[in-house]
């Protein structure tokens, strides 16, 4: 059959994998950054006199913009744009560009890391997408237009889309030696998707049957928010006041919201809205603060901010408290972060992650004493609190975790090289 290659198109880490022989194998990638088989999802644009615009995806897009400072524009999560009908386009470098040129942009740049190994003659490409994709109003169509768009761009014409989670299970079953039904959890940046599937082995070969999918767009990504919620945003002015004629009025929650979300503080920074933040610095009632949160956005603080906070929870994993420090934050730049406070920070957020299982559970009439496995994936799964809503349910010998960053991808490859594609199909 033709060559089939499975995409993890992530929030957060994009993936290529490729069946070879009786093995599935991931794409390496060589950039100015190094070598590597996973890629995060960012792009950075460098303008330079004598080169136009310069791109760079990943590793190499965070080493761009470090050593530019002021001069790059960075972005994360592009892949949280995909279904907002709100999202039309930003300006790069006086340039609109458009979420498809922006996921053109970062394919682009790995057929480029990828050198020779990137298939001349694009054959099947099958695509992980999440069950329910993220936004307010995720609208699902479109964003499959503008995935269609993108890759079609990028040279490939049969185009295959599986849910996330049944790409994991897919990869997961391999290890099976009997028949079982299988509770897939896969914990994302932006989005948490459930499966659950029934493998049978029949004529010595593995044979699944989907059962159902649910899905919610919260994961990783608002973890962090709440951390920067309640870690920074006080410290930058949320929560304070400013004067309008003889009135006192509250500094918009909204500003805050676009400083939390990594996609979402580069768009900011071009905004118009940025531009009437910058205006409230004069009347409102402690402009330090509000100065602050200025410096932070045109400084271009995310990606810092984003790795104190990504320490801060990883630390928490495996501790009751840890040490928050992100120094463009002044004085205010070291917080002791216990762990019983993130997770009430988390709470709202762990309830619509547990009502995604209930739905799911409720979909299929399965009890939890009737899912021989639970396959947990993604690194959410590693919060305590979300473990927790998993053995408050099944045996803990029945939860098993691995393949984070490899196993959607690796399961994609598989599905690809089936003859009979269409039952995994989404």
């Amino acid at each position: 059959m033709a060559r089939a290659l499975g995409l993890d198109f992530g929030t957060t880490n994009s993936v290529i994998a490729e069946r070879v022989g009786d093995e599935t194998r991931s794409m390496m990638f060589d950039s100015i950054a190094g070598r590597s088989d996973t890629m995060r999802t960012t792009l950075s644009f460098l303008k330079r006199r004598d080169l136009g615009v310069t791109v760079e995806a990943g590793q190499a897009a965070i080493r761009q913009f470090l050593d530019n400072p002021g001069d790059c524009r960075f972005l994360q999560s592009i892949k949280t744009f995909a279904a907002s009908p709100l999202f039309q386009a930003t300006q790069i470098f006086a340039r609109r560009t458009s979420f498809e040129d922006l996921m053109e942009a970062f394919l682009e740049r790995l057929k480029a890391y990828a050198g020779p190994a990137w298939p001349e003659n694009p054959g099947r490409l099958v695509v992980g997408r999440p069950v329910a994709f993220a936004g307010a109003t995720p609208d699902e169509a479109l964003a499959l237009a503008r995935y269609r768009t993108a890759l079609a761009r990028a040279g490939f014409e049969e185009i295959h889309f599986v849910y996330e989670p049944v790409a994991a299970a897919f990869f997961f079953s391999q290890t099976l030696d009997r028949d079982a039904t299988v509770l897939v959890a896969d914990f994302g940046g932006g989005t948490t998707d459930y499966s659950l599937i029934r493998f049978e082995r029949s004529a010595g070969r593995s044979v699944a049957r989907p059962l159902g999918h649910s899905g919610v767009g919260v994961a990783g990504d608002h973890f962090d928010f709440r951390i920067i919620d309640n870690l920074v945003s006080p410290d930058i002015g949320k929560g304070g006041t400013f004067r309008s004629f003889d009135k006192k009025l509250e500094i918009p929650s909204g500003y805050y919201a676009n400083f939390g979300r990594w996609n979402q503080l580069s768009i900011f920074r071009t905004s118009k809205e940025f531009q009437e933040l910058k205006k409230l610095v004069r009347v409102a009632d402690a402009p330090e603060k509000l100065a602050l949160f200025v410096d932070l956005v045109e400084h271009d603080e995310g990606f810092p901010l984003y790795q104190a906070v990504s320490a801060v929870k990883m630390a928490l994993s495996s501790a009751d408290e840890a040490e928050f420090h992100f120094p463009p934050l002044g004085a205010a730049s070291r917080k002791t972060v216990k762990r019983r406070d993130f997770e009430t920070w988390i709470a709202p957020d762990l309830m619509r992650i547990e009502a995604a299982l209930d739905e799911v559970m409720a979909k299929t009439a399965i009890t939890p004493a009737g899912i021989d496995k639970v396959f947990l994936t993604g690194g959410t799964s590693f919060v305590p609190a979300v473990r927790r809503i998993f053995e408050n349910r099944f045996d803990a010998s029945r939860i098993e975790s691995g393949g984070e960053l490899l196993s959607i991808a690796h399961g994609l490859a598989l599905i690809g090289h089936q003859d009979d594609i269409a039952p995994w199909t989404a």
